[in-house]
């Protein structure tokens, strides 16, 4: 604390408790707060009972959105470097602080894991980006709990564990149509096998005409389910195939992506953190030489004074910078979040309606083959109208005949 010159400010005046008077570098006076840690450029009141006056030069800091405020950086008046210093401060609060200015209002923000969100008891509900769809960007941004209680879980980690769920399905469903095809396979096989059963051969007349159809029809559906098997191979199964191995590739690219961002924003707020430590032992080394200079222990302790406060100025410098960059990578990181979580979104989306199509294709092909393994049969039962009894008697009476002369009785 300086002296204020004469004709400004008396020493004699007694400021209200929890307040001191300092001169910025420019020298002009302003008041802090050390308990809420509040500035003003306007004397306290010293009566009892009444608060500072409400100045409009007071220290307060604009709104923020998801942890930055709406301009992007920490807004600072031009005034004075001192000033700022106080103020950043106030903006290393937001980043989750623990400093015993907790006296004052609630805090309008809370930091959960390296990322600042807005306090849900001081800001009403954001207004949704997709209002009219449950949006992956709209329901994300905080942590969950795990459900085995080992801790929490992004919800960025959730959207990426529902994606690999759905390419370990998708995987899974290639496996099950490849385990169709196999039976379709041997199922041909053994139809055009038994197809060549020589069994029953030797029937005759339009009954062994439509029992050779009918061994016909086998090996006509043995290749009705060859084909078959080989379309669900290249319509069905190897699409699904293709598109999941696809599918992995973006996954992962997204995946590095906002993890390579995530941890950038997790160093900038340890930088934030150990800014606003180097601050606090700034400022307490500041407060220490100006005791000393009250009660006059040093010779030196004016010119320790202006050192001090020099290397304080500089660390609440720091500590904005700190803040900036902060704000600039959560920022960064939350237009990729919105960016990449639409494009899951997109990926989900493409992956289903894929899937569907091609199990569409699959109905299609199997009501394809119903249809061929149908006209298999219809030469059979045209056959089978056609089955005589009389009509092959005749014929095989004609051919085997031994003579149609009846014996007659024996006459004495």
């Amino acid at each position: 604390m300086v002296p204020p010159p004469p004709g400004e400010e008396s020493q004699t005046v007694v400021l209200p408790p929890g307040w001191q008077s300092y001169l910025s570098p420019q020298g002009r006076r302003y008041y802090v707060n050390t308990t809420t840690n509040e500035t003003t450029w306007e004397r306290p009141s010293s009566s009892p009972g009444i608060p500072a006056s409400p100045g409009p030069h007071r220290s307060s800091l604009p709104p923020t959105v998801n942890g930055y405020h709406a301009s992007g950086t920490p807004a600072h008046p031009p005034e004075t470097a001192h000033m700022s210093l106080r103020k950043s401060t106030g903006d290393s609060q937001n980043l989750g602080s623990s400093s015993p200015s907790k006296k004052q209002s609630k805090e309008s923000t809370i930091t959960i894991n390296c990322v600042t969100f807005p306090h849900p008891d001081t800001m009403p509900e954001q207004q949704l980006l997709k209002p009219t769809e449950w949006s992956y960007c709209d329901y994300f941004w905080a942590d969950k709990k795990d459900p085995q209680g080992n801790g929490t879980v992004a919800g960025f980690e959730l959207l990426l564990q529902k994606q690999l769920k759905g390419k370990q399905m998708q995987k899974e469903m290639s496996e099950f149509i490849r385990e169709r095809i196999k039976i379709e396979e041997e199922y041909a096989k053994n139809l055009a096998k038994l197809s060549q059963n020589s069994l029953a051969a030797q029937e005759e007349g339009s009954l062994g005409e439509a029992w050779a159809q009918v061994k016909k029809s086998l090996a006509d559906e043995a290749e009705v389910h060859l084909k078959f098997s080989a379309k669900l191979h290249t319509e069905v199964e190897k699409p699904l195939m293709n598109f999941r191995e696809n599918f992995k590739k973006d996954l992962k690219k997204c995946d590095h992506h906002i993890a390579d961002l995530r941890k950038q924003l997790a160093s900038r707020y340890a930088a934030v953190e150990k800014a606003r430590k180097a601050l606090t032992e700034r400022q307490r080394d500041l407060e220490m030489k100006t005791q000393q200079l009250e009660i006059k222990l040093s010779n030196k302790t004016e010119e320790d004074i202006k050192k001090a406060r020099r290397k304080s100025t500089q660390a609440g410098d720091d500590l904005m910078r700190c803040v900036d960059l902060y704000n600039q990578a959560q920022s960064k990181w939350f237009e990729e979040m919105v960016t990449t979580t639409l494009e899951l979104e997109r990926l989900e989306v493409e992956r289903v309606e894929m899937i569907r199509q091609h199990l569409c294709q699959y109905t299609q092909l199997r009501h394809e083959t119903d249809m061929f393994n149908q006209s298999t049969v219809e030469p059979v039962d045209q056959l089978l109208r056609k089955v005589d009894p009389a009509k092959d008697r005749e014929l095989w009476v004609r051919e085997h005949k031994t003579g149609n002369i009846r014996p007659v009785d024996m006459e004495i």
